[in-house]
């Protein structure tokens, strides 16, 4: 009988669409989160936390593969030392870790790199408490998804004058892809640290703003602040994009289009 692979994040942006990939390769699928739900479609839920560690050596027992797609803004280097730890214990066979292209070219330098882009140093952290963990593993560094980008544009519409990081380019990619080669690599071999994925464009800021106001019907002025700090420069030399590895086929304006229709 096949072991279970654990999903992290099941229910977030990207773990919700992992699930149902593994359920149809014909896996069994456990899912960690912090609040209670009932197993439906061959998905057992159980209950745990990665920033606390709480119930994690109970999630993990009898777990061949985890895919730790549980992330946030901060403290993603404590949630994978606690997985990491768990894992290790129960003679996990590979932990699958979702990482940001760029973590290991934003330098996380000052207090004002830490305050905007402490989240790169944080992934790169990661990264390496899953390489040194003992457990096999394989990491994917992705960039930006459509749906971060949408999220950052919204709360930036909220003001008069949107705020936008002079200089700033984007090459974002569909969560949905990034699940397809994340389930890929899990069903697989441990492989290392992999190829980036990233979205088959790369945009301006502004370009990107100038889009959403469109598709949204808001009207905003729009002002390029020059943000200070070594993050800053390397994310303005592109540091958070990966235009060799192109391999994502939905755009930024399909996606927009979709999404936004679908909300009007």
């Amino acid at each position: 009988m096949t072991s279970p692979i654990l999903v992290t994040g099941g229910t977030g942006t990207l773990g919700r669409l992992v699930v149902p990939l593994l359920r149809n390769a014909g896996r069994d699928v456990r899912v960690l989160s912090r609040r209670g739900h009932e197993p439906a479609d061959g998905v057992e839920y159980v209950t745990g936390d990665v920033s606390t560690g709480e119930g994690l050596d109970a999630a993990v027992k009898g777990v061949g593969t985890i895919v730790h797609c549980a992330g946030s803004a901060k403290g993603d280097e404590v949630k994978a030392r606690n997985l990491a730890r768990a894992a290790a214990g129960a003679g996990t066979a590979h932990l699958v870790y979702i990482s940001v292209v760029g973590a290991d070219r934003v330098p996380v330098v000052s207090g004002v790199d830490r305050a905007m882009f402490g989240y790169f140093a944080a992934k790169l952290e990661a990264e390496r408490v899953v390489a040194e963990s003992g457990v096999p593993w394989t990491t994917l560094r992705a960039t930006q998804f459509h749906d971060w980008i949408l999220t950052t544009l919204g709360q930036m519409a909220k003001l008069p004058v949107m705020p936008l990081w002079a200089g700033a380019r984007f090459q974002p990619v569909d969560a949905g892809e990034v699940a397809d080669r994340l389930v890929e690599l899990a069903l697989g071999e441990p492989a290392g640290l992999v190829p980036d994925i990233a979205g088959p464009r790369v945009y301006g800021m502004a370009e990107l703003a100038r889009d959403y106001l469109r598709a949204t019907g808001k009207r905003r002025l729009i002002m390029q602040v020059r943000t200070p700090g070594k993050a800053a420069a390397a994310y303005r030399e592109g540091a958070n994009l990966a235009p060799d590895r192109a391999v994502g086929r939905r755009t930024w304006e399909d996606f927009l289009t979709e999404r936004v229709g679908q909300a009007r």
